[in-house]
Order: structure tokens, then C-alpha cells, then sequence
């Protein structure tokens, strides 16, 4: 894990509150009609009229300021023309960059008036990263996260995605550990006071696998559900600290 100063500290910070408004300020435009490029293009006119960059815009040649998620794809979507219909629910995942520091956040929302299980999944999802997140202890592990994260999801009736999950961040935009959404309480990688996470469950509606599906020109992909059915996700950046964790992306 990577300590981090108190100088880097207050540049994490700002940075993240950054990333949490431009996530909030983009799902402002979410309705019918509208399409995954144009919520892309206001996240990075936001983003850069800040003084930052879309940390995602030609990472491993990803060619997007941001991911859009809608309905069945697990994370992330590259933002296209697909128009949001009434009933979908979409993940917007923002990552700023700026004075070298990265912040990481994303969240599901409602399309219109949306199906109750999909608000069902999708209030597991955020309800998930909050338990995660609450299990994070100085000198904790991962596997404590992952443990409080699975138990709550698998008790609702749903599935954690094990491929893809949390990590690092700071001055690099994945660094180490891997933060799992499964796991057992004592188990993975120690959590080292004054480092910074991702917590970011994965949820989905069934048990059926995953997908991986290619981006031209890119070493990144991109998730699907094999059985079409639905997955939410949130996200915070997390400071562990001498006694606990704070929150850098509220909102």
C-alpha cells in the first residue's frame, strides 16, 4: 500500500470532492432520450473547466472521459449514441486527475420510473459499499471488506462480481491491494493507516457469469452479464486513518 502524506492527503481530498461533483453534476442531465456521449461529454467540459482531466480518456487507450453502465453491462461501458430509454438504470463511474492525485467514484441511477427490482438491486449495491466500507479498520484487511460485503449481498438474494473489484489509488490510478467484494475476515492484504482505497461492489441480479467483451484499440475491457440480467454498482474513495476511514468522494 501507498502512504500518503499530509500534504497528499489535502490533494486526495480535493480531488475527490471534484470527482464526487462531477458525478452528481452529470446525473443531473439523466433521462430518457439522452445519450451516453452527451453525459460524457458534460462530465469532461466539468471536469476540465475545474482544472482537472477524465482520468479514464486514453488509460490503456480507453477512449472515453468516463463509463456509462446501462442495465446488463457490469462496468466499464464505453459511452456511445445509445439513447437512455424510460425503465434503465445506468452507472456512471468519474475519475479526476489532477495535481497528480486521482479520485474515484461512481453511482447507479433510475432512468424515469424504473422496475422495483431494480431499484431493489440497485439499493443493495449502495447499501453494500457502505457495509464494506464500514468494516474498514487500521490494520484491518481486505478480507474484512469483502467478507461484510458478501454476507449482506448474499442474504438479499443476490451475487458479488469476484473478477473485478476495488483497489489502491492515488498518485497511480489502480494501485495496490485488490479490494475484493468477497472474502474472509482476517484474510488479504493489511490495511495500512494513511493509504487510500476504492470500495466498489460489483452486484448482480443472478449468479450466471460474466462476460468480457473487447474495446477496439484498447487493453481494457468491458462486462456484461451472460444472462441479460441487471447489475448496480457504487463507489467511494476511502482514507484509512489511525482510528477508522473517511469517506474523500461524499457527496
Amino acid at each position: 500500500m501507498t502512504i500518503k502524506t499530509k500534504e497528499e492527503i489535502r490533494l486526495m481530498e480535493r480531488v475527490c470532492q471534484l470527482a464526487a461533483q462531477t458525478l452528481y453534476h452529470t446525473a443531473k442531465f439523466i433521462r430518457p432520450g439522452v445519450t451516453t456521449d452527451e453525459l460524457n461529454k458534460i462530465a469532461d467540459d466539468f471536469t476540465l473547466s475545474h482544472g482537472a482531466r477524465s482520468a479514464p480518456l486514453g488509460y490503456h487507450g480507453f477512449p472515453k472521459s468516463i463509463c456509462a453502465s446501462i442495465n446488463d453491462v457490469v462496468c466499464h461501458g464505453v459511452p456511445g449514441p445509445q439513447p437512455l430509454k424510460e425503465g434503465d438504470i445506468v452507472n456512471l463511474d468519474i475519475t479526476c486527475l489532477k495535481d497528480g492525485f486521482h479520485g474515484d467514484t461512481s453511482a447507479t441511477f433510475f432512468v424515469g420510473q424504473v422496475s422495483d427490482q431494480a431499484k431493489f438491486v440497485t439499493e443493495v449495491a449502495k447499501q453494500a459499499m457502505e457495509k464494506g466500507i464500514e468494516a474498514i479498520t487500521p490494520n484491518g484487511t481486505t478480507g474484512d471488506i469483502g467478507f461484510a460485503i458478501e454476507k449482506f449481498v448474499t442474504r438479499k438474494g443476490f451475487h458479488v462480481v469476484r473478477e473485478i473489484g476495488g483497489h489502491g489509488i492515488g498518485r497511480d490510478f489502480h494501485e495496490d491491494p485488490f479490494v475484493p467484494s468477497f472474502g474472509k475476515k482476517g484474510k488479504g492484504d493489511r490495511l495500512m493507516p494513511w493509504a487510500t482505497i476504492t470500495v466498489e461492489p460489483m452486484v448482480n441480479e443472478s449468479a450466471a457469469p460474466i462476460i468480457e467483451m473487447p474495446i477496439a484499440n484498447s487493453s481494457v475491457k468491458w462486462y456484461v452479464t451472460s444472462d441479460r440480467s441487471l447489475s448496480a454498482q457504487f463507489e467511494h474513495t476511502v482514507l484509512i486513518t489511525d482510528t477508522g476511514y473517511q469517506i474523500l468522494t461524499q457527496y
